[in-house]
C-alpha cells in the first residue's frame, strides 16, 4: 500500500512537472516575434474561437437564462431577508457562471481538442508536420491555446450577462420586487473586484483546460483505444483543476 501511494504521488509529481514545462513552451512560443507562420496561427486560433465560443452561445445563453431565473426564483421566499441583487452577484456571477462555463468548454471543447490531438500524434500527423520543419507547438498548439482562452473568458461574461437578464425576466414576471429596484440592487453590490475576480477565473481556466488538453492529447500512445482513455483522463483533470483554481482565486479575493 505504501509503495502504491509512493508511486502515485511520484507520478502525479512528474505529471505536473510534465505540464509545467508544456505550459512554458506554449508560453513562450505566444511570446515569441517571429512573423513565421503567423497568417496560420491567427488562421487556425479564428477557427478554434468560433468552435468554442460562437458555436456554443446557444448553450450557454439557455443554462444562463436556466440558472439566473432559478436562483431568483428560490430567493422569493427569503427576499425579505437577503438582498436578490447581492445574490445574484454572490450565487451566479462570482460562483456558478464561471464553473459552469468551464464545464461546458470541457465536455465540448477540451474533449474534442484531447481526441483531435490524440488522432494526429497516434497517425503520425505531428511527425510529418516536424519533418517538414514547422514547430508543431506554434501551429497545433499554440492557436489553440489562444482560441480557448479567450472564448472562455467571453462566454463567461456572456453567461453572466444571460443570467442577470433571467433574473430580470422572473421578477418581472412574479412582480414579488420592483424589476428597476433588482437592476439597481446588483448595480450597488457588483464591485471592480468582482469583475477581475471573473476575468481572472476565466483566464486561469481557458488556460489550464487547454493545456491538460492538448497534453494528454501529445501523450497518446501509439494505438487507437488509448484515446478513450486520455480524453477521459484530462476531461477529468480540467474538471478537478478548475474547482481548485476557482476555490484558490476566491480566497485570494474575498478572504
Amino acid at each position: 500500500m505504501i509503495g502504491y501511494i509512493g508511486r502515485k504521488t511520484l507520478s502525479l509529481i512528474q505529471n505536473i512537472f510534465d505540464l509545467f514545462i508544456f505550459g512554458c513552451k506554449i508560453i513562450s512560443g505566444f511570446l515569441d516575434s517571429s512573423k513565421d507562420g503567423k497568417a496560420l496561427v491567427h488562421q487556425i486560433a479564428i477557427e478554434q474561437i468560433y468552435f468554442t465560443a460562437v458555436q456554443a452561445l446557444y448553450i450557454i445563453i439557455t443554462i444562463a437564462l436556466i440558472v439566473g431565473s432559478l436562483v431568483i426564483w428560490q430567493f422569493e421566499k427569503i427576499a425579505g431577508q437577503y438582498d436578490a441583487g447581492r445574490a445574484v452577484i454572490i450565487l451566479v456571477i462570482k460562483e456558478l457562471g464561471p464553473i459552469i462555463t468551464a464545464i461546458i468548454i470541457i465536455l465540448r471543447s477540451a474533449t474534442a481538442v484531447t481526441v483531435e490531438i490524440s488522432y494526429m500524434n497516434i497517425l503520425n500527423e505531428i511527425d510529418a508536420i516536424e519533418m517538414l520543419g514547422i514547430d508543431p507547438i506554434r501551429v497545433i498548439c499554440i492557436p489553440r491555446f489562444i482560441g480557448i482562452t479567450s472564448a472562455v473568458v467571453c462566454l463567461i461574461i456572456v453567461f453572466d450577462i444571460a443570467a442577470i437578464l433571467g433574473g430580470y425576466f422572473i421578477v418581472w414576471i412574479m412582480g414579488y420586487i420592483q424589476a428597476s429596484d433588482f437592476l439597481w440592487q446588483i448595480v450597488k453590490a457588483i464591485t471592480v473586484k468582482d469583475i477581475v475576480s471573473v476575468v481572472v477565473k476565466g483566464v486561469c481556466f481557458g488556460i489550464i483546460i487547454t493545456l491538460i488538453s492538448m497534453f494528454h492529447g501529445l501523450k497518446s500512445k501509439r494505438q487507437i483505444t488509448d484515446i478513450p482513455i486520455k480524453t477521459s483522463k484530462a476531461s477529468i483533470d480540467c474538471f478537478f483543476a478548475c474547482i481548485i483554481i476557482n476555490l484558490v482565486v476566491s480566497v485570494v479575493f474575498y478572504v
